[in-house]
């Protein structure tokens, strides 16, 4: 087997439990997929605008493109830096790499030098595999990436005319090539890097493995009860976590069909309507599409919704509801941990939590920030957690592991949660980050607590509010809002005033933008919107 010691190990004493347990399972993800391709061969396994393949298709078609990419001189264990966009192509070459035992690293497509760079030095990446006819020329862009970077010895394209790796090779050195490689490779080793969601400076790295990363998607199609019969809807991009853990993974675990739209809802309803797509994970940028007039009509099959990403707007909720689709949440990070809604949770526990831990076996500690002492149950905490599929430590990266992690294994994720009993089950809510917390004079205000007021509001589609430096109180709230012409401070106040909310959680500046800006990895640029509001704040007390 590949071993690495930039991967930092599970605890003996947790691994063994895991195995014991049956959870982390014999195979690599590879053998998975190709053990479900076998028993569902004629079932439809992934559906995009442009066509679809049969998991037997899906299967061949994978198996021959990475026995081509071993033909090209790439070895098991060689890391391949992935920027592509959702498209039938991405879903090959993903399995192709596992196949070839290959290690794909989630880029994004919209990473450029300063991004591409630093992830090719962390991982000595020996590949870039990029996609073809983009707005930017991704292919020139990866030449010039591998000018500086010597161990980048292999550009490969996907979505041009040319034909992919492994085209003109014999089914008998195909079948030897990808059974060589996948002797090499075992359940426990790396499969592939993932990308951190930190707000500055280049994300770290993800190390995810065959066992514990197809465990942790299973789970998640079990939690929902998908079968062959269902079809997953996804629009977020694919290569994310999210992607892979929650679509593609979760998806081809029980036969499943994956149905690839793109990030552009509208452009995607048509795809989705006619492929009968009954289940979706929706992330917080689609949000505002669920609630354009009409959108839900056009997908009259849906009959299951989980929405991600932030505080979920109780209108879209209640109409969600009120078509009879399910709905519910789910909080996840690349490092591991699911925490979502079941299907038999109460209305208020699917509305106002994120639900409960996937796994039996995840560990769940609420600690006083800074601390290692456990908060009392109800109150607001750090969420730190560890499992059989959330990561003991980060690729390549000892000092911030010592950080990171509790002196017993623990992540701390960084989030601030407290439990909340529904039903007589304890629930968990997320109530924003830990530097998320605004300190007005020694009163603490929230960030996501005020965030979930402002959505309730029905002119505000998307809100972030963040400090902003004061003289005399230290910070003071700055909102920033996608909103209607009229969503000013004093309609926000009136707004908040009705709502019965203390007068110092009020935001004391109100900005309207366009959007709000994202990190590289999708989520609100926090740090960006404290930058901004602090320049406003010296520029207008210089002025």
């Amino acid at each position: 087997m590949i071993t690495d010691e930039l991967v930092p190990p599970f605890r003996t004493e947790l691994a063994e439990r895991y195995r014991a347990a049956g959870l982390w399972g014999s195979r690599t993800i590879a053998r998975e997929f190709t053990a479900v391709a076998q028993r569902y061969p004629d079932a439809v396994a992934v559906v995009v605008e442009q066509g679809s393949l049969t998991y037997a298709e899906l299967d061949e078609r994978t198996d021959r493109f990475g026995a081509g990419l071993l033909e090209l001189g790439l070895r098991p264990g060689d890391r391949v830096i992935f920027q592509v966009t959702n498209r039938l192509e991405t879903v090959v070459a993903w399995y192709a790499c596992l196949k070839a035992g290959l290690v794909p690293v989630a880029a994004l497509a919209a990473h450029r030098a300063h991004e591409i760079g630093e992830i090719s030095r962390q991982c000595s990446a020996a590949a870039h595999l990029v996609e073809a006819g983009l707005p930017f020329d991704l292919v020139a862009f990866a030449r010039e990436i591998a000018a500086g970077h010597p161990t980048l010895r292999h550009l490969i394209t996907i979505g041009a005319d040319e034909p992919t790796p492994g085209a003109a090779l014999s089914a008998e050195t195909i079948r030897t090539r990808i059974d060589e490689a996948q002797r090499s490779v075992g359940p426990e080793d790396l499969a592939a890097l993932q990308l951190s969601g930190g707000t500055t400076g280049v994300p770290k790295l993800i190390p995810r493995r065959h066992a514990e990363y197809w465990y942790n998607a299973a789970s998640y199609a079990r939690r929902l009860g998908w079968t062959t019969e269902t079809n997953v809807g996804h629009l977020i991009p694919v290569v994310h976590n999210a992607g892979i853990a929650c679509a593609v993974h979760a998806a081809h675990s029980c036969g499943a069909t994956l149905v690839l739209g793109t990030p552009d809802a509208a452009a995607s309803a048509a795809l989705l309507h006619r492929a009968g797509v009954d289940s979706a994970l929706i992330g917080h940028g689609h949000f505002g599409a669920l609630r354009q007039p009409g959108f839900l009509d056009q997908l009259p099959a849906l009959r299951q919704v989980v929405l991600s990403g932030t505080k979920v707007p109780e209108a879209l909720f209640d109409e969600l509801e009120r078509r009879g689709i399910w709905s519910g949440q789910l909080f996840g990070m690349g490092e591991g941990l699911f925490v979502m809604s079941r299907l038999d949770d109460p209305r208020e526990a699917r509305l106002w939590t994120v639900g409960t831990p996937l796994s039996e076996y995840d560990e769940v500690r609420i600690l006083l920030p800074g601390t290692e002492t456990e908060a009392p149950y109800g109150e607001i905490g750090e969420l730190c957690c560890r499992g059989p599929y959330t990561i003991p430590g980060y690729y390549a990266a000892a000092e911030r592991n010592a950080l990171a992690f509790t002196s017993d294994g623990f992540y701390r994720t960084g989030d601030l949660a407290r439990w909340e009993t529904y039903g007589g089950v304890p629930q968990l809510l997320i109530e924003g980050r830990i530097k998320d917390v605004i300190n007005r004079g020694g009163e603490k205000i929230n960030a996501e607590e005020v965030e979930l007021l402002l959505l309730r509001h029905a002119g505000i589609r998307q809100a972030a509010v963040v400090a902003m430096p004061d003289a005399r109180l230290g910070e003071r709230s700055c909102a920033y809002v996608v909103a209607g012409p009229d969503v000013d401070l004093p309609a926000v106040q009136r707004h908040l005033a009705a709502l019965g909310v203390a007068k110092f959680k009020w935001p004391e500046r109100i900005e309207q933008v366009d959007d709000l800006p994202r990190t590289n990895v999708g989520k609100i640029d926090k740090a960006a919107l404290r930058s901004r509001v602090a320049a406003a704040v010296r520029a207008g007390a210089a002025g």
